[in-house]
């Protein structure tokens, strides 16, 4: 009996978010066939095997008229059961066209105000006829393989300088008078998460940071960060995919948060949000664009001293 996951996110974090509920599935049904539109999530659960297979769906998920080329994606699989996790009328149909006896959906039609985590929650406990389901599951990875990314006696902190876009993110300047403060307070070991297109950016905070104590992970394959992530004490920065991997490892984990709903932020007890001032975090969304200097580095400071 094979069983079918479809998450219809392209986000690496917005993918990790629904991992537990992967979980529970693979706990009822065994490892299960994952279907995301994200390209890199087989390599952040690389060591997972709650995951027979990761499949990168690029094609036929956008348009109406694709649900026959999608129904002829998924028939190809043998699927007995999947769940969909989107209320999306495409997929369903598509499944049924495929002859995928059991198909468990969001509620279609009902796509505004999806809360992410409660919509996944209320979806998996019910498909599932189980109750108390937790939003938030351990991180699988292997161990053995971190060695290698392990070094020194400093404590380390993983700065997620890098985001999904440019109104999350809380800018370099900033990340470097936070590295300058710590410095004055410790002996830390800075590791940059971003990727390529952030490079400029790291080697600019590297650069002002006169002591050897900090890293641009801008070039490592996203395969190898799970690793430096796992050997890191603590994550700082704006909301990435970081956050979602670190929390779920169980690691303190601060995310400041400018322009990402709470929902992204709302699921494990790691999480641990950073707002500006007189803001209203229930009001924070896609498109709020809060200014990055309304949350200074006192404040970061002050959400993480117990943590440090």
């Amino acid at each position: 009996m094979k069983t079918g996951i479809f998450l219809s996110y392209k986000g690496i974090g917005a993918n990790l978010l629904h991992l537990s509920y992967c979980h529970q599935i693979a706990k009822k049904f065994g490892p299960v066939s994952l279907i995301t539109l994200c390209p890199n999530l087989n390599k952040v659960l690389i060591d997972d095997p709650n995951f027979s297979e990761i499949i990168y769906l690029d094609k036929f998920h956008k348009k109406f008229f694709d649900v026959f080329k999608l129904s002829i994606f998924l028939k190809k699989f043998n699927f007995e059961n999947i769940f969909i996790f989107y209320p999306s009328v495409r997929h369903y149909l598509s499944g049924k066209i495929a002859g995928i006896k059991n198909i468990y959906h969001y509620p279609l039609f009902k796509k505004k105000n999806l809360h992410l985590v409660e919509a996944a929650k209320n979806f998996t406990q019910k498909s599932l006829s189980i109750e108390n389901c937790p939003t938030e599951t351990n991180f699988i990875i292997d161990a053995s393989k971190a060695e290698k990314y392990k070094k020194n006696n400093q404590k380390k902190i993983m700065l997620g300088i890098s985001s999904s876009g440019p109104t999350t993110k809380w800018g370099y300047d900033n990340f470097t008078s936070l590295i300058k403060r710590l410095n004055k307070m410790n002996d830390y070991y800075f590791y940059l998460l971003c990727g390529p297109d952030d490079e400029v950016d790291a080697k600019k905070i590297i650069d002002q940071i006169k002591e050897k104590n900090c890293e641009s992970l801008a070039l490592k394959d996203i395969s190898e960060i799970i690793y430096y992530i796992y050997c890191s004490d603590i994550f700082i920065g704006n909301d990435s995919f970081g956050h979602h991997v670190s929390s779920q490892m169980n690691k303190p984990s601060f995310i400041i948060l400018l322009d990402t709903p709470k929902a992204y932020s709302d699921y494990s007890k790691n999480q641990n949000r950073i707002i500006p001032q007189n803001i209203d975090i229930n009001q924070i969304s896609h498109g709020s664009f809060l200014d990055p200097n309304s949350i200074t580095v006192d404040m970061v400071l002050d959400k993480i001293k117990n943590f440090i």
